[in-house]
């Protein structure tokens, strides 16, 4: 155990070294402001504080754990070994910077309640990012410092035996549309032969007719591939499928259709059920419940996994409403077109809320990749070789520190058309397979 001295303990504070220290290193925590106790305790510890005690290990703290509210804070990043960091300490502390205090205002995406230019959508860009601003976006840089500390811990304290944690893998699979021709109702299906009729798509109506005849699988319905594929891989994927109603922005067929209550049920015999929230439960309470009963009365389950859609708007909003509703894990933290890790780690972490300064329940899980990060530039071969590199290299950094390198795509990424014919769905193969 790790005894913490400090002038002051809050919410902020346990927050944070939680993370950091037993989250990310194994090590559990214990905070004091007794300095007698301190002095007696005979395993490892830590001073925490604007001064050391004596020649304790010591870290100058910044005021950040110790506030409360918002303020504009001034953020100066600079170099650090292999990696970026900020909040310089002094001479008398240990590391250079207070990994502490800056963990925090990534994980509790400080940035994201100050005043900043929202996207065309409402949303918080990447580009806005510190991050981004930086170039740190696409290293876990949290899980980096955390190793840094281990360092200075192990030469403090060598004979103690510290945990060891292993590199975990997870895919996503977002269900936006389980199906593009096959059950989705006689009006959707006239109004797409006669607009493929007028643009002179005769290859596209005849394979509408062949699918709908039960000739030829749906364009879509990779499920049966997808569940071929995790039989092979180390771990389950987890399968979101959206069941909202049919609006601009949610096109898949009606959750009450007895052929996709069937799907979601085969698919949760082989893998994890999740809850992909459309546009429209993102700004409506009622629709955001809806939904969560929707799916759990097909699946006959506890709902576990929920997942916005990249129309995600106001975080700290929807995350409130998540754990309204009993939310366990959400697989939120990502941009929907940049590739990086949103909050600086690779860790799962459970949601602080700076308005009420407090710990929530829901636990969330940083993604690195989402598929619109790489559909957005497949027309541009260089710069889809680029972001593959930056992902390979984001996976490389993960794998360093034994974290959780989850990534999410869509049932219908791994169709394949065209020149990219089987591509994907031998890129997908290999990566979960390696």
């Amino acid at each position: 155990m790790l005894l913490i001295y400090t002038h002051k303990i809050t919410p902020r504070l346990r927050y944070t070294f939680k993370h950091i220290c037993t989250n990310i290193l194994g090590i559990p925590v214990k905070f004091t402001t007794a300095v007698d106790e301190f002095i007696v305790h005979d395993s490892l510890k830590l001073s925490y504080t604007n001064k050391p005690l004596g020649k304790e290990l010591h870290i100058k703290s910044q005021e950040v754990l110790f506030e409360q509210g918002i303020t504009d804070i001034e953020v100066k990043v600079q170099e650090w070994r292999d990696t970026k960091c900020f909040f310089v300490t002094g001479p008398k502390s240990f590391l250079p910077f207070d990994i502490f205090a800056a963990a925090f205002v990534l994980l509790s995406r400080y940035e994201e309640f100050l005043p900043h230019v929202k996207d065309e959508q409402g949303r918080f860009p990447a580009g806005e990012s510190l991050g981004f601003q930086n170039k740190f976006l696409t290293q876990p840089v949290i899980d980096i410092w955390a190793y840094y500390f281990k360092e200075v811990l192990e030469e403090k304290y060598p004979d103690y035996d510290f945990a060891k944690r292993k590199f975990s893998f997870q895919a996503l699979v977002d269900v936006e549309q389980a199906y593009e021709m096959y059950g989705i109702g006689i009006m959707r299906w006239l109004t797409s032969f006669l607009s493929d009729l007028v643009h002179f798509q005769f290859q596209r109506i005849w394979l509408r007719f062949r699918v709908n005849i039960g000739l030829r699988k749906d364009p879509y319905d990779t499920f049966s591939w997808l569940i071929n594929v995790q039989k092979n891989a180390k771990f389950k994927f987890v399968f979101f499928f959206m069941v909202g109603n049919y609006s601009t922005y949610t096109k898949n067929i009606r959750y009450n259709k007895k052929t996709f209550r069937e799907l979601i049920k085969m698919v949760g015999d082989y893998s994890e059920i999740g809850l992909l929230l459309s546009k429209e439960a993102l700004s409506s309470k009622k629709q955001m419940k809806l939904e969560k009963k929707r799916i759990e009365g097909i699946t006959n389950k506890e709902l576990n996994a929920v997942r916005c859609s990249a129309h995600m708007g106001s975080l700290p909003a929807h995350y409130r409403e998540m754990i309204q509703q009993e939310a366990k894990n959400d697989y939120s933290m990502g941009y929907p077109d940049v590739l990086g890790f949103r909050a600086g780690t690779c860790t799962p972490f459970n949601f602080y809320d700076l308005d009420y300064e407090s710990i929530t329940p829901l636990v969330v899980h940083p993604i690195c990749a989402q598929a619109s990060a790489f559909e957005s530039r497949r027309v541009d071969v260089k710069e889809l070789n680029h972001e593959l590199d930056i992902f390979f290299k984001m996976k490389e950094e993960v794998e360093r520190v034994k974290g959780d390198f989850v990534f999410s795509f869509k049932n219908k990424s791994v169709t394949g058309k065209g020149q990219d014919e089987g591509q994907w769905k031998q890129f997908f193969r290999e990566l979960v397979n390696d």
